[in-house]
Order: C-alpha cells, then structure tokens, then sequence
C-alpha cells in the first residue's frame, strides 16, 4: 500500500491508498497492479495457466486486475501489447533471475518471535556493516545467523546490511539492484532474510537496511517499456537521467519508494534504513521526497525506536535537527565521510583525489571530531565549489565515524583494507579516536581482526556490459600516476571474474591465528570502555558541547563538556613525531594508546582519553 499525508505542516496523519504489487486478498484472490502509463493495455501470465488476464486500465496510468485461486508461490508476468514479457517491478520474490517470472509471496507466512521488540536507543549503537554474499563462506541471510554471537561478544549493537534488492545474477555489491522489495535469490527467500532479523533482535542487536532510491541497475530494468515517466532528462546523475522525485506524474514514483521503504520496517521489522548518495535523489519540488520518506517511516512506526541514516555528499547539516527530547525530526545520523578523510590521511599519508583536501589540514581534524563536518560551507578545492552547512549546534550521534567501510575499501584499485596502508602504531590510535569518539562508531566486517581479505568491486554482468564494466572500471583509475602504464592497470582485479568475489569472502579461521585474535581481543576492550564510559554521557551531549584546541601538526585536544560538570577529553597526536605541546594529563583515563616520553611529550600516533571535572 502507499500513503498520502493529509497536512504535513501540522497533524502529520497519513491515509493509505493502493500501492505497487501484488497483494493476496482475505478471500483466496489476488490483486495486482502496475503502473503502466505509457501503454493501452496490459496482460497477466500466470505459470501453468493456458491463457491470459486483461488488466483493466484504470486512471492515472494504473492497470489492474483480481484473479481467483491464487497463492504463495505462485509465478507471473506482464505481457505488453507487442508481446513483450516483463517482471513485476515491485517484485517481491524474483527465483529465476531478474529477468524470469516473479513468485508470490506470502507477508504472513513467516512466525515471528520479536514481539516485545521495539528496537535500543540510537546513543547505544556500535554498527557492524556487512555484505551478505561475502560475510560467511555460506553467502546468506541464513549463514550470517551464525555470526551473530560473535558480533553480540564484541561489543556490536547494531548490524549495517549492504543492499539485498534482487541483482542480475549470483554476485553483487548490491548497489546494481532492479527490484527494491525481492530480495536477491543469492541470498535466500524471503523468510530465510525474516529469520535473520528475528535472530539479530533475539540477541538484543539493531538491524538496519542499506536502500538504493537514487538509481537502478543497468541490467534488467524495462520501467522504460511501460513506465518511462520514472525517469526524467532534467536532472542528471552519475548513472545518466534521474529518477523522477518532482515532475509530472511523479506521484507513483514517490509512492514506489516510500512503499519499500515502509516494507522493510513494517513486513521485515528492520530497526532502520541506511539511503544511499542521498545527495542524487533530486527534487526540486515542494515537499522533499527524502522530507516525505522521513515522515512516513516515522508516522508507520509510532511505539518503536527506527532510525533513518543518510549518505550525503553536501554535508546538510539541516536533515538532522532534533526536537525537543533529541529526537530527529526527520534523519538520525549521516555517514561522515569527513571523518574517514581526516582520519585516513593522517594515517596513509595519501592525498590524491579528494584527500588533498584533508592531508595535513590540522583545522579539519579538529573540526571533524568535535563538530562532525571538517566542511561547513568552505570551498572543497577538489569539487570547486562550497560544500556543506554549519553542524556544530548537532549532537555527536548524529554522525556515523569509519575508518573503513565498503566504499573507503571497495573503490580502491585492488579493494586493499587500511592494514595494508598504515603502520600498526597508527592503526591502533586511529581506531582508538574513532571507537571511543562520541559520534557513531561503525565497523567494517572483518575489521575487528584485521582480516587480510580484499574488498574489491564484484559484479556478474554478461557479454557487453561485462566488457563495459570490466575497461570502465580500469579507466576510472588511469588518470593516477600508479596507473598510467596500461600494464599496470591490467593488473586490477577483473570485476566480473567470479575469482574476484571469492577473493572477498572472509574467512574465519584466521581468528585461530595469533596476530588476529589479538586485533579481536584489542577491539573488544575498546568496545567494552566505550559501552561503560562513553555511551551513558552521549544522553548528556545535545549539540554544541564540542571544542578543539590545535596542538601541532596533526595533534589536537577535542573535548566535550557534559551536562552534570564532566568534560570528555581527548589528546590525540596523530604523527610520526613527538609532541609536547600538550598539557599534563589530570582527571580519569579511560583509553591511552601509546603514551608519554620521559618528559611528557606525547609520543608519536598517541590517543588519550579522559574525563575530567570542570
């Protein structure tokens, strides 16, 4: 179903009205529905059936039709005037690939366990994110169940799926994805992703989804054929036109999105969704399509605690304004990409592309940590233009610090995870200023034992577009000087080789090992001082508590005064050299990574935390 908001200026009440998809009626029918403005007619095909069902064209573009004696498993189509077959594009089960029939599913079928689940409070969250196919040997919903103690005994409070959307073929990111609401056949039905969830909320873990609303992938997506009024030519993206948020008849393209959206939290009973480059959903409409989306998810769950996270270039610091009582009005929390970038140049030492906006930008790292955006409105010299709005007024939680994730590891020539990189000294007081920071920290898999598997792109295209892929991803990285000899471009990983995916799938039994098992033990005991130290003071940061002092290259002191006569203090020295600009040390210390020379200078790749009252 789809949901129309009566005032969204005052009473923010919500009527609902007939969505995309199919929908399996009290009385053994079945109703369906596609959206199909550009054609006069439209056919079902059922499997097993010796003839066709006229959909009846109705108004706004609608075709519709009720077909007795239908259910659960049941396979189908649409057949356009010219003959042409094509899924549901609101799919909920697609068991022969993105192009075969789409399966029915059943929303009730599953017996769920998590009644008195409401979800944790977002202050609480340690987010794990995961990418289903290469998280276990298994590569399922199903298989990552077995992980969850493991998870639960690290400290992790909170799970970060990649994309699960239905993908041509066996392997994928998940960011080239065709049908929002099927999950990809890779991974298991329907009830096997359920089962996950139920699992997770068991052990008391958060479980939230990364959603794609800004594009679809380029293999098996015919919207075009019937529908190419979800697309508009004028905006413009990096995947070419854009979809429609604002024009005319962009009233069912709202209602498709927001429907998955409210499918995932109300059928799945996810905790949450993660949007990715939000920055790309362009609406120059009245009403935002991400303002709409904010309210309907919130409005659908009134008694549970579900957060909306956001990837967003433009740093607009203005999407997450709490209210009274620090509840978002809209979204709860932005990946801060900043953060990463000040954090990783300092360590790397890299600056090619975007980061030499942040190597050796003292300023930025201050900022980062204490305000969130190292960007408020300044120019980025990489993009040419200002990026960013003023954050500083913001709580800490809402912004989500990595030094890694998908897109940090993944878009790397050889998908190389930051021990690669940095120096083991480094390393450690990184990790130490982003876990214990009071921003969200989040992990990448693996990366609690520093696990040595790549994360490269994968994908299973065929024929053209593999070829496409395959020269388009070695040209995205000529232009650095490491690549310029074409040999060595060739060296880069073959994105659709299936020896490429397998590369990435973490294996376990490193944990046995030595080296790895004291990375686990290390981030374990961070995790544990940031649940009893740091996570109850979050309650008492609502915006604006944050300030930094810059002590030399590299080096500041970021502190956060708490309500209650506390103040949260970190000297970090995040360079090769010692630095004795810091003051002495006083209050309780809760984390020292590295420490002081005989003198009292901080050595090298050094992070103190402590407490102290003012």
């Amino acid at each position: 179903m789809a949901w129309t908001m009566l005032n969204p200026d005052s009473s923010r009440r919500f009527e609902r009205r007939p969505g995309h998809g199919p929908r399996l009626l009290p009385d053994g029918s079945t109703s369906f529905r596609l959206w199909a403005p550009a054609q006069p007619r439209i056919q079902l095909e059922v499997a097993g059936h010796p003839f066709h069902y006229p959909l009846e064209p109705g108004s706004g573009g609608w075709h519709e039709a009720t077909v007795q004696d239908l259910g659960a498993g049941a396979r189908y189509c649409f057949v356009l005037p010219d003959g042409k077959r094509v899924p549901d594009p609101a799919s909920h089960y697609q068991p022969d690939d993105v192009c075969g029939m789409s399966e029915l599913i059943d929303p009730l079928s599953y017996r769920w366990r998590d009644h008195r689940w409401v979800g944790q409070p977002w202050h609480t969250a340690v987010l794990y994110e995961l990418h289903v196919g290469t998280f276990t040997q298994q590569g399922t919903f199903r298989g990552a169940v077995e992980k969850l103690d493991h998870l639960v005994s690290l400290g992790v409070t909170a799970i970060e799926l990649m994309p699960v959307g239905a993908f041509p073929g066996c392997r994928n990111w998940g960011y080239d994805g065709v049908f929002p609401n099927a999950c990809a056949r890779a991974y298991g039905r329907p009830d096997d992703l359920k089962y996950l969830v139920d699992e997770a909320h068991a052990r008391g873990l958060m479980i939230l989804l990364d959603v794609v609303y800004n594009h679809f992938g380029p293999e098996g997506n015919l919207l075009s054929l019937y529908a190419p009024q979800f697309f508009t030519e004028r905006h413009r993206t990096p995947w070419g036109a854009a979809i429609n948020f604002d024009g005319a008849q962009s009233g069912p393209v709202r209602d498709f999105f927001i429907g998955n959206a409210l499918r995932w939290i109300e059928e799945f009973h996810f905790d949450g969704l993660r949007l990715d480059a939000a920055h790309e959903i362009i609406d120059d409409g009245p009403w935002h399509f991400l303002d709409e989306l904010g309210a309907r998810v919130r409005a659908s769950a009134p008694n549970r605690a579900v957060h909306l996270v956001l990837e967003n270039e433009e740093n607009e610091a203005g999407r997450l304004v709490r209210e009274a009582g620090r509840r978002p009005l809209s979204f709860t929390a932005q990946w801060n990409d900043d953060v990463h970038h000040v954090l990783h140049t300092a360590a790397t030492g890299e600056s090619c592309g975007y980061y030499a906006d942040y190597r050796g930008d003292t300023l930025k790292l201050g900022r980062a940590l204490a305000e969130g955006f190292a960007f408020q409105g300044e120019v980025m010299h990489f993009r040419g233009s200002a990026r960013g709005e003023a954050s500083w007024y913001l709580p800490p939680d809402a912004f989500v610090a990595f030094i890694q994730n998908h897109d940090q590891v993944g878009n790397r020539a050889y998908g190389e995870r930051w021990h690669h990189l940095a120096t083991h000294e480094a390393r450690r007081a990184v990790a130490a200023v982003y876990l214990l920071l009071p921003q969200i920290p989040m992990l990448f898999m693996g990366e609690e034992w520093n696990a040595p598997q790549p994360f490269p792109f994968f994908c299973d295209f065929d024929g053209e577009l593999a070829e496409a892929v395959r020269s388009g991803r070695r040209a995205e990285f000529g232009h650095l000087a490491e690549f310029s000899d074409p040999r060595r471009r060739d060296t880069i990983p073959d994105p659709v080789s299936e020896a490429t995916f397998k590369s990435a799938v973490l294996c376990w039994e490193d944990l046995d090992e030595p080296g790895h098992a004291q990375w686990l033990a290390w981030y374990r005991q961070v995790l544990a001082v940031r649940r009893a130290e740091i996570v109850p003071r979050l309650r008492l940061l609502t915006g604006g508590e944050g300030g930094y002092f810059i002590r030399g290259p590299q080096a500041v002191t970021v502190q956060w005064l708490c309500r209650g006569g506390t103040c949260l203090r970190l000297n970090a020295n995040l360079s090769d050299v010692p630095n004795a600009d810091f003051p002495a040390s006083r209050g309780r210390r809760l984390w020292l990574e590295g420490g002081r020379d005989a003198q009292g200078a901080l050595r090298p790749w050094t992070a103190e935390w402590l407490l102290v009252d003012t």
